[in-house]
């Protein structure tokens, strides 16, 4: 049986995920349009990803202390 990793645990957190990513792509210089960004590198999307994650940790390890 394949293990869906997509279902969201917390669905009403995704407009709180939604509007982090477009304050996060602001940060590291990446225009976001609302919709369809396909025209989006991958370069810059594993920017904003990667800077998600980690403020995400970070906020985490904060919490912990």
């Amino acid at each position: 049986m394949a293990n869906n990793s997509n279902k969201k645990l917390v669905p009403e957190a995704m407009d709180a995920l939604d509007k982090f990513k477009y304050e996060v792509a602001s940060e590291v210089g990446v225009n976001l349009k609302d919709g369809y960004n396909g025209d989006l590198s991958s370069r810059d999307a594993g920017r904003i990803g990667g800077n998600m994650v980690r403020k995400l940790i970070q906020q985490a390890e904060n919490n912990m202390k």
